[in-house]
């Protein structure tokens, strides 16, 4: 799935799909601090522009 089809709040499992890691690494990548996060209850939510920050690295 493209990245514009996701929605502007990822979950760990969207990060999964995106970067093609297991859930393990996906959920070890969200509690990291690289990226900011938020706890909804027991979710975490992803805000994609945060993400996308990241994944574009601090020169972009």
């Amino acid at each position: 799935m493209k990245l514009q089809n996701y929605s502007d709040v990822l979950t760990v499992k969207d990060i999964q799909e995106i970067l093609s890691i297991s859930k393990i690494k996906a959920y070890e990548l969200a509690k990291s601090g690289a990226f900011h996060t938020v706890r909804v209850g027991p979710l975490i939510k992803i805000p994609k522009q945060s993400f996308l920050q990241w994944l574009n690295g601090p020169n972009n």
